[in-house]
């Protein structure tokens, strides 16, 4: 019960915080490219993937029971370091009724839609 409001609080503010163009941009900077790659930024990174997998799996969990299943595996796919992540960002936010739905929660904050390429 408490995760499935946690995600219902947490994924229209984390749709909401990316910008308009977050799936129409070609790259995006690694984050082993950018300067200061210290332990610091390792763990960082450590925290940021161990806390997709977890929305990760909660989104298919929440497949098979009430709650947002897929919009959660995409909350965990955005939050996420890996190769082809921008790849397959961009293939399931061009799913059927996914663009959709992630546009509904923007309109009701008040949000630009997405673009796609």
């Amino acid at each position: 019960m408490l995760v499935a409001l946690a995600t219902l609080l947490a994924i229209p503010w984390l749709v909401t915080q990316l910008p308009a163009d977050y799936f129409d941009r070609h790259e995006r900077q690694s984050v082993r490219k950018s300067e200061g790659w210290l332990l610091s930024t390792f763990l960082l990174v450590l925290l940021r993937n161990l806390l997709g997998a977890a929305l990760l799996g909660l989104g298919v969990l929440m497949l098979f029971t009430p709650g947002q299943g897929v919009l959660t595996i995409l909350a965990g796919l955005l939050v996420m370091n890996f190769p082809g992540k921008y790849r397959l960002e961009r293939w399931l936010v061009t799913r059927p009724g996914v663009l959709k739905s992630l546009n509904g929660l923007r309109k009701r904050r008040g949000e630009p839609p997405f673009r796609l390429p």
